[in-house]
C-alpha cells in the first residue's frame, strides 16, 4: 500500500465515484431532458422523480457514512488526546471542533501536543490548513 500523505489521502472508491455517481447523474439529466420534451407524459414525471430520488439516496448514503466516520474519529481523537496532551491542554479537549479533530487525526503522536496547542491558540479552523501543518503523517487507511 502506498504511503499516505496530504497529497494522496483523499479516498476514492472507483465503483462509487466513477461509475455509480456518473450513471445516476446521467440518468437524472436524461430524465430532465425527457420531461421537458414536447408531449408531457406521466411516465416521464415518474422517471424524473425516481431519478431524483436515486441521486438524493446516493448523496445521503455517502453523507451518512461520512458523518458516522467523523463521529468515530471525534471519539477516537478525544481519547487519544486525553492520553497524549499535557495536563494544561487536556482541559481544553472539548474546545476542538469536530472538523479540527478530524484534521488532527493525521498528526503523529509525537507532534499532536504542539499542533493541538497551535490550532487552539491560533484558532485555526481550516481543515486543509491543519492537515498541511502535519509534519509526520499518521495514515488512516480505514476510511469510508
Amino acid at each position: 500500500m502506498m504511503e499516505q500523505n496530504f497529497s494522496n489521502h483523499v479516498k476514492w472508491v472507483p465503483t462509487f465515484h466513477f461509475f455509480v455517481m456518473p450513471a445516476l447523474l446521467l440518468n437524472l439529466g436524461w430524465s430532465i431532458y425527457r420531461m421537458f420534451r414536447p408531449g408531457f407524459s406521466g411516465d416521464n414525471l415518474v422517471h424524473l422523480l425516481t431519478a431524483l430520488a436515486l441521486v438524493l439516496l446516493m448523496l445521503h448514503a455517502r453523507l451518512f457514512a461520512l458523518r458516522v466516520q467523523d463521529r468515530v474519529i471525534r471519539m477516537e481523537e478525544r481519547q487519544r488526546m486525553s492520553k497524549l496532551l499535557p495536563d494544561d491542554l487536556k482541559s481544553h479537549i472539548g474546545e476542538f471542533t469536530p472538523a479540527q479533530l478530524v484534521a488532527l487525526r493525521f498528526a503523529s503522536d509525537g507532534e499532536l501536543p504542539a499542533l493541538a496547542r497551535k490550532v487552539l491558540n491560533d484558532k485555526v479552523t481550516d481543515v486543509k490548513a491543519i492537515k498541511q501543518m502535519v509534519q509526520n503523517w499518521r495514515a488512516d487507511y480505514l476510511r469510508a
